[in-house]
């Protein structure tokens, strides 16, 4: 696994035997910014064969158009297809260039059959869905204990507030897969014991 820092979001490459695979994007106008940053740490761009957005908003998807441009694939969760166009309106407000996704090329997988998918790359692990921080985040768990997780709430906040029913629910979920690195989108890894 290498994360890849190159805007507000953790960008994480996994390797695998078939190719590779990204797990989120930064905000849209960030490609250069990311070739770099793959370039610094030996990646190429034909290295990564599917992208897979932890959920649509603006700062996990911005550039998934662009690297489908490229040859990347999208890997899109079922549950995640209406969401799809979220940032769409929100890059337009904001006159930021970004193109649309072309969800029919997309490789739609039921979290079900994540497993089965990602051994086929030779990624051992699965997909799971953490709704709590919106509707259609999903993790990703490995089965040599890292964890990806997106925008999910860090566990250690969870006592700070009193309706966090979906945020508990989403991380009973995470550790019965007994993760040992957990790694967000926007705050340092946690590494558990």
């Amino acid at each position: 696994m290498i994360r890849l820092k190159y805007g507000n979001t953790n960008t994480f490459f996994i390797s695998g035997d078939n190719g590779g695979l990204l797990f989120d994007t930064d905000y849209a106008g960030t490609l250069p910014a990311f070739c770099r940053a793959v370039k610094q740490n030996g990646i190429a761009v034909k290295d990564i064969k599917y992208v897979l957005a932890s959920h649509y908003h603006p700062d996990h998807m911005g550039l998934i158009g662009e690297l489908m441009k490229q040859g990347v694939k999208l890997l899109m969760v079922d549950a995640q297809k209406d969401f799809i166009h979220y940032s769409d309106s929100i890059f337009a407000r904001d006159k930021i260039r970004c193109p649309p996704i072309d969800e029919t090329q997309a490789a739609v997988i039921a979290c079900k059959d994540s497993r089965s998918f990602l051994s086929r790359m030779g990624i051992r692990g699965e997909i799971i869905r953490t709704p709590s921080h919106s509707e259609d985040s999903v993790s990703l768990v490995l089965d040599d204990g890292d964890c990806f997780v997106g925008d999910l709430e860090p566990f250690e906040y969870l006592g700070a507030y009193t309706e966090n029913a979906q945020s508990e629910s989403d991380w009973e979920q995470i550790l019965s897969y007994r993760p040992k690195r957990v790694f967000y989108a926007h705050v340092p890894e946690k590494t558990l014991k």
